[in-house]
């Protein structure tokens, strides 16, 4: 069920880079519960200046899927975002924009 959570969050392209935060690896978990999806995710760094719009165009996304009513959104710092949770995906995105992880 989650799955479509997922996909829509992979339409969310961070905004300081050039890949889409499931593939940057700081969603860390998407659950739903009667229309209220909730969704754990972190930063790649403490005061990550962008934080306010990747919250933002993540509760956005998400509240266009069919029968979500509600986003709540856990910002969490256990375990550390790392450069080890890029995606392939997302490595093959960097390095095509010449930034290497």
């Amino acid at each position: 069920m989650t799955r479509r959570f997922w996909a829509a969050l992979a339409e969310v392209q961070d905004p300081e880079m050039p890949i889409n935060l499931v593939d940057l690896g700081v969603i860390y978990g998407i659950s739903e519960n009667h229309g209220v999806v909730e969704v754990d995710l972190t930063f790649t760094a403490m005061g990550c200046p962008a934080s306010d719009f990747i919250l933002e165009d993540v509760r956005e996304r998400l509240l266009r899927e069919p029968g979500v009513s509600e986003v709540r959104i856990n910002v969490v710092w256990d375990p550390p975002w790392t450069t080890a949770r890029v995606t392939e995906a997302g490595r093959d995105a960097l390095e095509a924009w010449g930034l290497a992880v």
